[in-house]
């Protein structure tokens, strides 16, 4: 690379544009390409499908690079991810660094076998775990991730690499699971969309909840860690008319079985509606015709859907799980450890007594206080840097 050259990242990720069901890696690294475009060329390689689908997507270009937004994307069917194909895919593509989106996905794992046992292979690699060491994940088929890591550590397969976190806590997550010094990590928070949808756009979907009672949503995908089931106990609890949707697909059937069960146990004031997927355009739109958005997950990375929440205006009653904290200090929402459900419950009550102009208030203030805030400049540094050092 010269140096009035931008770098080029070869980036390998489960799923990419235009998909959308995988939920926050790909909406994490849509954000990184939309944000650093200017300083950076993304080359990325990525599945030829949406999660769960069997079909490829329409009008994509088989085994040849194409312009997908601001990056250019080699799209790969199962039967083309071998490891042959993905070696001579990385030895004839120019990159001048190597950024792998995930620990435990199999493109990570062929990358780095590729890179273990193919001399020559000295380009920087740098790993995003996005969040899989946190607890709440790492424990869903633990003995399997454990022996995976036990196995990796022993063999050093992810030796010289640079480890990218999102955060402190995620900084911490990858010391104590890799057992690796601090100098090998790299912090840089997860970008937010480049773009904020246009207040008028948004303020003409308010909802007139105050006639009807509270509106509460929840997005996200239907899996365990992200505690579905905990926001319906909580629900349960409630003596407000409450209207709760939930968007998000069904990723895991069993535990929405569970949460299904707990629906019909409860209480005639509250209402529950499933409303299927929600294409990521959609997303701001949908926040905006709710007053709430309730999501207490058991660990999220960065959490997209509570940027987004918050761009529409809508305050979040979320957990202390995510690296959005003290919301209350700056009248964003809430943030309650899980461990304190009657919080949550109070603070649902509370909402439930508000008046128009109260709401009203509350999302005007925070819709400017995120076009404000939302896109940090140091956290943009940071993200070049990741790539340019």
């Amino acid at each position: 690379m010269k140096n009035n050259e931008k770098p080029s990242v070869l980036t390998f990720i489960n799923n990419y544009l235009p998909g959308y069901k995988a939920g926050g890696i790909p909406r994490s690294m849509v954000n990184t390409v939309e944000n650093l475009c200017n300083y950076v060329d993304f080359k990325i390689v990525t599945r030829d499908r949406d999660l769960g689908d069997i079909k490829a997507y329409e009008n994509i270009k088989k085994k040849q690079w194409q312009t997908v937004g601001s990056a250019d994307v080699y799209y790969l069917s199962p039967q083309a991810s071998s490891f042959k194909n993905i070696k001579i895919l990385i030895l004839t593509t120019y990159y001048d660094v190597l950024y792998l989106n995930s620990f435990f996905d199999p493109f990570t794992i062929k990358v780095l076998l590729i890179r273990y046992f193919t001399r020559g292979f000295i380009k920087p690699v740098i790993v995003a775990p996005r969040g899989e060491f946190a607890i709440a994940t790492l424990k869903l088929k633990y003995l399997k991730k454990f022996l995976y890591i036990k196995i990796v550590r022993f063999i050093g397969l992810y030796k010289n690499i640079t480890w990218h976190a999102s955060s402190e806590i995620e900084e911490d997550d990858i010391m104590n699971i890799m057992k690796i010094p601090k100098e090998k990590i790299h912090i840089a928070l997860d970008l937010p969309k480049k773009l904020i949808p246009d207040n008028t756009a948004i303020s003409s979907m308010r909802s007139s909840s105050e006639v009807y009672g509270l509106k509460i949503v929840f997005i996200s995908r239907i899996a365990r860690v992200k505690n579905l089931d905990y926001a319906l106990q909580i629900l349960r609890r409630v003596k407000a008319k409450v209207f709760f949707d939930i968007y998000g697909p069904l990723e895991d059937i069993k535990y929405w079985k569970e949460c299904q069960k707990i629906i019909t146990e409860l209480p005639d004031n509250i209402i529950v509606k499933y409303s299927g997927i929600v294409h990521p355009n959609q997303v701001v739109q949908i926040f905006s015709c709710y007053d709430l958005f309730l999501f207490p997950s058991g660990g999220e990375n960065y959490g997209h859907v509570i940027a987004e929440s918050l761009t529409a205006g809508t305050p979040v009653l979320i957990s202390d799980k995510t690296p959005w904290r003290n919301l209350l200090n700056n009248n964003l929402g809430w943030d309650i450890s899980l461990d304190k459900m009657d919080s949550y419950i109070e603070i649902i009550e509370k909402c439930a007594l508000m008046s128009i102009e109260e709401r009203s208030g509350i999302r005007s203030a925070i819709r400017s206080y995120i076009e404000k805030n939302l896109l940090d400049p140091v956290v943009l540094e940071t993200h070049r840097q990741l790539f340019l050092k």
